[in-house]
Protein backbone atom coordinates (compact mmCIF):
# COMPACT_ATOMS: atom_id res chain seq x y z
CA UNK A 1 0.00 0.00 0.00
CA UNK A 2 2.76 2.30 0.88
CA UNK A 3 4.25 1.69 -2.74
CA UNK A 4 0.99 2.80 -4.58
CA UNK A 5 0.90 6.05 -2.41
CA UNK A 6 4.85 7.35 -3.15
CA UNK A 7 3.73 6.25 -6.60
CA UNK A 8 0.19 8.39 -6.98
CA UNK A 9 2.52 11.18 -5.23
CA UNK A 10 5.25 10.77 -8.00
CA UNK A 11 2.35 10.97 -10.95
CA UNK A 12 1.05 14.10 -8.78
CA UNK A 13 3.57 15.97 -8.97
CA UNK A 14 4.60 15.18 -12.49
CA UNK A 15 1.57 16.40 -13.78
CA UNK A 16 1.82 19.76 -12.24
CA UNK A 17 5.52 19.99 -13.69
CA UNK A 18 4.09 18.92 -16.69
CA UNK A 19 1.45 21.31 -17.08
CA UNK A 20 3.77 24.37 -15.94
CA UNK A 21 6.36 23.52 -18.88
CA UNK A 22 2.85 22.82 -21.31
CA UNK A 23 2.87 26.06 -21.00
CA UNK A 24 3.78 28.78 -23.74
CA UNK A 25 5.68 32.02 -23.46
CA UNK A 26 4.41 34.83 -26.36
CA UNK A 27 6.59 37.46 -27.02
CA UNK A 28 4.22 40.11 -27.49
CA UNK A 29 5.17 41.44 -30.94
CA UNK A 30 7.53 38.99 -32.20
CA UNK A 31 10.99 39.95 -32.51
CA UNK A 32 9.90 43.58 -32.95
CA UNK A 33 8.64 43.79 -28.75
CA UNK A 34 6.33 45.62 -27.48
CA UNK A 35 6.82 48.92 -29.47
CA UNK A 36 4.62 51.23 -31.39
CA UNK A 37 5.93 50.12 -34.85
CA UNK A 38 4.41 46.52 -34.50
CA UNK A 39 1.48 45.25 -36.21
CA UNK A 40 -0.27 43.51 -32.83
CA UNK A 41 -3.62 42.67 -35.11
CA UNK A 42 -1.08 40.52 -37.34
CA UNK A 43 0.90 39.98 -34.75
CA UNK A 44 -2.16 37.93 -32.64
CA UNK A 45 -3.62 36.44 -36.12
CA UNK A 46 -0.81 34.10 -36.24
CA UNK A 47 -1.39 32.61 -32.19
CA UNK A 48 -3.15 30.68 -29.93
CA UNK A 49 -3.24 31.98 -26.62
CA UNK A 50 -4.39 28.71 -23.91
CA UNK A 51 -5.13 29.09 -20.46
CA UNK A 52 -1.63 29.05 -18.73
CA UNK A 53 0.28 30.82 -21.27
CA UNK A 54 2.41 33.58 -20.79
CA UNK A 55 2.57 37.13 -22.40
CA UNK A 56 5.72 38.64 -22.25
CA UNK A 57 6.09 42.43 -23.13
CA UNK A 58 9.68 43.66 -24.09
CA UNK A 59 9.94 47.07 -24.11
CA UNK A 60 12.56 50.21 -23.48
CA UNK A 61 10.84 51.07 -19.86
CA UNK A 62 11.94 54.54 -20.51
CA UNK A 63 9.79 54.90 -23.24
CA UNK A 64 6.88 52.46 -22.57
CA UNK A 65 5.05 50.80 -19.76
CA UNK A 66 1.82 47.98 -20.40
CA UNK A 67 -1.94 49.21 -19.43
CA UNK A 68 -4.07 46.44 -18.89
CA UNK A 69 -7.34 47.81 -20.19
CA UNK A 70 -10.77 46.63 -18.19
CA UNK A 71 -13.15 46.18 -21.54
CA UNK A 72 -13.12 46.11 -25.06
CA UNK A 73 -14.86 49.55 -24.90
CA UNK A 74 -11.81 51.13 -23.24
CA UNK A 75 -9.53 49.32 -25.40
CA UNK A 76 -11.30 50.93 -28.67
CA UNK A 77 -11.64 54.41 -27.22
CA UNK A 78 -7.54 53.89 -25.60
CA UNK A 79 -8.95 54.64 -22.38
CA UNK A 80 -6.37 54.64 -20.00
CA UNK A 81 -8.25 55.79 -16.96
CA UNK A 82 -9.79 52.84 -16.59
CA UNK A 83 -6.64 50.36 -15.95
CA UNK A 84 -7.17 46.98 -14.14
CA UNK A 85 -3.11 47.17 -14.16
CA UNK A 86 -0.09 49.03 -14.92
CA UNK A 87 3.47 47.40 -15.63
CA UNK A 88 6.52 49.77 -16.24
CA UNK A 89 9.82 47.19 -15.89
CA UNK A 90 10.58 46.95 -19.31
CA UNK A 91 10.34 42.84 -19.21
CA UNK A 92 6.71 41.95 -17.71
CA UNK A 93 4.97 38.44 -17.80
CA UNK A 94 1.23 38.48 -17.61
CA UNK A 95 -0.03 34.78 -16.99
CA UNK A 96 -3.22 34.04 -19.13
CA UNK A 97 -5.24 32.37 -16.25
CA UNK A 98 -8.49 31.87 -17.52
CA UNK A 99 -10.34 31.80 -21.17
CA UNK A 100 -11.86 35.43 -21.67
CA UNK A 101 -10.13 38.46 -23.58
CA UNK A 102 -7.92 40.80 -22.18
CA UNK A 103 -6.99 44.09 -23.57
CA UNK A 104 -3.62 45.87 -23.10
CA UNK A 105 -2.08 49.03 -24.15
CA UNK A 106 0.98 51.64 -23.98
CA UNK A 107 0.74 53.84 -21.19
CA UNK A 108 2.64 56.38 -22.87
CA UNK A 109 0.84 59.88 -24.21
CA UNK A 110 -0.34 59.12 -27.82
CA UNK A 111 1.05 55.49 -27.93
CA UNK A 112 -2.02 53.38 -28.02
CA UNK A 113 -4.08 56.03 -30.22
CA UNK A 114 -1.31 55.08 -32.49
CA UNK A 115 -2.43 51.73 -32.50
CA UNK A 116 0.40 50.21 -29.54
CA UNK A 117 -2.40 47.85 -28.28
CA UNK A 118 -3.55 44.66 -28.22
CA UNK A 119 -6.68 42.30 -27.64
CA UNK A 120 -5.29 38.66 -26.53
CA UNK A 121 -8.41 35.81 -27.00
CA UNK A 122 -7.34 32.78 -24.19
CA UNK A 123 -8.89 30.09 -25.18
CA UNK A 124 -8.91 26.61 -23.10
CA UNK A 125 -8.77 22.91 -24.89
CA UNK A 126 -6.00 20.22 -25.66
CA UNK A 127 -4.61 21.78 -28.95
CA UNK A 128 -0.99 23.21 -28.09
CA UNK A 129 -0.40 26.90 -28.15
CA UNK A 130 1.16 28.41 -31.28
CA UNK A 131 3.29 30.98 -31.58
CA UNK A 132 3.69 32.59 -34.84
CA UNK A 133 6.72 31.45 -37.33
CA UNK A 134 7.80 34.95 -37.26
CA UNK A 135 8.17 35.78 -33.93
CA UNK A 136 10.28 32.41 -32.90
CA UNK A 137 12.67 33.15 -29.96
CA UNK A 138 14.71 31.44 -27.39
CA UNK A 139 11.73 31.91 -25.39
CA UNK A 140 9.78 30.09 -28.12
CA UNK A 141 12.07 27.69 -28.45
CA UNK A 142 12.77 26.99 -24.97
CA UNK A 143 8.89 26.43 -24.95
CA UNK A 144 9.26 23.68 -27.36
CA UNK A 145 11.94 22.18 -25.99
CA UNK A 146 10.42 21.86 -22.61
CA UNK A 147 6.72 20.64 -23.76
CA UNK A 148 9.22 18.07 -25.65
CA UNK A 149 11.09 16.71 -22.60
CA UNK A 150 7.60 16.91 -20.19
CA UNK A 151 6.01 14.59 -22.35
CA UNK A 152 8.91 12.30 -22.49
CA UNK A 153 8.71 12.51 -18.29
CA UNK A 154 5.29 11.83 -18.35
CA UNK A 155 5.09 8.72 -20.28
CA UNK A 156 8.12 7.35 -18.49
CA UNK A 157 6.54 7.75 -15.28
CA UNK A 158 3.43 6.07 -16.53
CA UNK A 159 5.18 3.41 -17.73
CA UNK A 160 6.97 2.95 -14.68
CA UNK A 161 3.78 3.07 -12.38
CA UNK A 162 1.94 0.28 -14.55
CA UNK A 163 5.27 -1.98 -14.67
CA UNK A 164 5.51 -1.32 -10.77
CA UNK A 165 1.68 -2.41 -10.26
CA UNK A 166 1.84 -5.57 -12.44
CA UNK A 167 5.07 -6.72 -11.21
Amino acid sequence: MATMNTIFLVLFFVALVTKEALATQHVVGGGQGWDESTDFNSWTSGQTFKVSDQLVFKYSSSLHSVVELSSESAYKNCDLGSALNSLNSGSDVVKLNKAGTRYFACGTLGHCNQGMKVKIKTVTGNAPSSPAASSSSPTTSDASASRSFASFVMVVALLATFLLYVF
